[in-house]
């Protein structure tokens, strides 16, 4: 063993696949690049995630109380990137990346056609968003493409630098 920066742990410790989070404020949908999630509850079905106060959606998040999750494959892998990388405070980003979004069932928020699954989400606790830029969201609307099948997702490790999620086991488990 050999001592690690701290400022590397994130990398090891990694929550989840890279997700895109839009929300509609002032009439105006937009799309933002995350990977700072998780899963806080089974049910209802929550999710813990950061967005930062300096983002565009922190300010349509706070303001609007609703997003969607949308869950890219990793053929979406240069979009993602793409988004994540300009503002919404400069114009469409839906547009500019080339992804499509679709009406949501029970938030403003738009889905994206492009990405396998959708999670529509109400913020429900915002205890801890002043210091730590986190919101809990309850997910009030789910979504899938039945013509996906397994879809591999993309995990952000830092830098530039992405793993992709690849083959599926099964181990015996007592929980449910």
């Amino acid at each position: 063993m050999q001592t690690l920066a701290l400022d590397q742990v994130y990398r090891l410790i990694e929550p989840g696949p890279v997700v895109l989070l839009t929300t509609s404020w002032q009439g105006r949908a937009n799309v933002m690049t995350m990977s700072w999630h998780m899963m806080v509850e089974f049910t209802p079905p929550l999710i813990a995630c950061v967005v930062s106060a300096n983002d565009f959606s922190f300010q349509a998040l706070t303001a609007s109380g609703e997003c969607v999750i949308a869950i890219p494959a990793v053929e979406l892998a240069e979009k993602v990137v793409a988004v994540g990388n300009c503002s919404g405070r400069d114009g469409d980003k839906f547009a500019r990346i080339g992804l499509t979004p679709l009406p949501a069932a029970q938030v403003a928020a738009p889905l994206v056609q492009e990405c396998f699954a959708n999670l529509e989400c109400r913020v429900v606790d915002t205890t801890l968003r002043d210091s730590y830029n986190l919101f809990v969201l309850e997910v009030v609307q789910a979504w899938t493409d039945p013509a996906r099948q397994a879809p591999r997702t993309l995990h952000h490790q830092g830098f530039g630098q992405f793993v992709l999620d690849g083959e599926t086991i099964t181990l015996p488990s007592k929980m449910p």
